[in-house]
């Protein structure tokens, strides 16, 4: 950026330069007002401070004769007014009256010439240094489009004119964030582009320029998509602030579908975990012999159904079931069929109960069941089909001879146990079962409990 200093103070120059020159700006110094006009130093000035008082030209009618000037560059140059130090900052006249931009003192340190230029600087500098906004004009004169054409290329912004019937060709190669809609008399033809627009895959964001017209076309034309609307003759500020709004808003559009793409990747990967973590919570929960729910699934859910027994009186069944005479079988046709008889018992204890009552393989020949929403007396019957599944479908070897498992079983619900001794009432059921001959159900009994009875298979 090159700094115009217009001023017969020298070292304010020399601060300038050490300020702003390290960050590769210029400070291009002429001592006198007229001598500035008459310079080449216009057509190279980006920003220009001016002394306030000088003899026969000062810095307030230095700047009148810059704002009158038909080029648009120097109507919006930006002109800061350097004062003498003994100047009470108080009486500096309002800056907007005059319309410069700023005030600086002769003997203003560097970090405030940093503070009050350093804005502007940036702000050309971000100007210079990112690509041109690409600007598309619809509906427009061609004086009218000249005149925005010098107006906002000094603000970064490159327009390209054009008709509605080319439109969608433009904007889809050189997709434009913001389109310049020129009003016709009644609206339907600005009407008719809205729509079109609304058509294009990425629909820009639409200031319209021109005189309003009913308010019946007025709503359906900010129905149709029209995001800001411009009077004529136009003014260069608001121009400008309408450009710079659409820019922020469509940023804002922008910033919000990236994040909704970025939300949509995690909702992704979170269903992509979840599934992951339920099949390990389903590999660490399962008995990969016979596909059953295994031991430690056991003791979750014993102890979750009884919370529910305690909490809301949601009744379940415990059954406890034991082979009998497992070993003979391991040891007559070897662990291989030991293991076929077991994903066998599994198979026709799955297909003799319900979706909601869950089995397990809780030991090498132990298998555990619980019947949900269940009543004591109904658990037993249940069993006891269990049981005959079992007894009354024997499992024929291949090429070879017949095996027929049988099972013993005991049966107990949670009224006046806690966990333990329930599992524990349920089990001595079971060697009931077994002491008695095999292949039947006992039901848990306090009595027979405190006995204390003991058995082996």
């Amino acid at each position: 950026m090159n700094l115009l200093a217009i001023t017969k103070h020298a070292d304010l120059v020399d601060r300038l330069r050490t300020a702003f020159e390290g960050a590769g700006n210029r400070v291009l110094h002429v001592q006198d007002h007229l001598d500035a006009l008459a310079s080449e130093a216009w057509s190279q000035a980006h920003l220009i401070l001016v002394d306030a008082v000088g003899d026969p030209m000062d810095g307030f009618r230095l700047c009148a004769l810059l704002r009158g000037e038909s080029r648009i560059l120097f109507q919006n140059l930006p002109i800061f007014l350097v004062f003498d130090p003994e100047v009470p900052e108080a009486e500096f006249p309002p800056s907007d009256s005059l319309d410069v931009d700023g005030f600086v003192l002769a003997n203003d340190s560097i970090q405030r010439l940093l503070n009050t230029l350093g804005p502007a600087v940036e702000a050309f500098r971000m100007r210079v240094g990112a690509p041109k906004v690409p600007l598309v004009a619809v509906g427009l004169r061609p004086e009218q489009a000249r005149r925005i054409t010098g107006l906002v290329d000094h603000f970064g912004f490159e327009l390209t004119a054009t008709n509605l019937r080319q439109l969608g060709a433009v904007q889809s190669r050189i997709k434009s964030p913001l389109v310049l809609l020129g009003m016709d008399s009644e609206g339907t033809r600005a009407l008719a582009a809205l729509q079109a627009m609304r058509e294009l895959e990425n629909p820009p964001y639409v200031i319209l320029l021109g005189k309003d017209p009913s308010q019946a076309m007025q709503r359906k034309l900010l129905l149709a998509g029209a995001m800001d609307w411009l009077p004529l003759p136009l003014s260069p500020p608001r121009l400008l602030h309408a450009c710079r709004k659409g820019l922020d808003w469509m940023h804002g559009k922008l910033i919000q579908k990236e994040f909704q793409l970025q939300i949509n990747d995690l909702r992704e990967r979170r269903q992509s975990l979840e599934m992951e973590a339920a099949a390990l919570r389903s590999e660490v929960l399962t008995d990969p012999l016979t596909g059953l729910l295994n031991r430690r699934a056991f003791d979750q859910n014993l102890e979750n159904a009884f919370n529910q027994w305690e909490r809301h009186r949601r009744s379940f069944v415990l059954v406890l079931g034991d082979l009998d005479f497992f070993k003979l079988i391991n040891d007559r046709f070897g662990h291989l069929v030991g293991d076929d008889v077991l994903r066998a018992i599994a198979q026709r204890m799955r297909k003799g109960l319900r979706r909601s009552d869950l089995a397990f393989r809780i030991g090498g020949e132990e298998f555990a069941v619980l019947l949900m929403e269940t009543t004591l007396q109904a658990g037993r019957e249940v069993t006891e089909k269990l049981r005959k599944r079992i007894d009354e479908n024997p499992f024929a070897l291949e090429g070879g001879p017949t095996v027929f498992p049988t099972m013993s079983f005991g049966v107990g619900g949670p009224e006046g146990y806690k966990v333990a001794s329930l599992f524990s009432a349920v089990d001595l059921a079971l060697y009931r079962a077994k002491n008695k001959g095999r292949n039947r159900v006992e039901m848990a009994d306090e009595a027979q409990e405190r006995e204390g009875l003991t058995a082996s298979d």
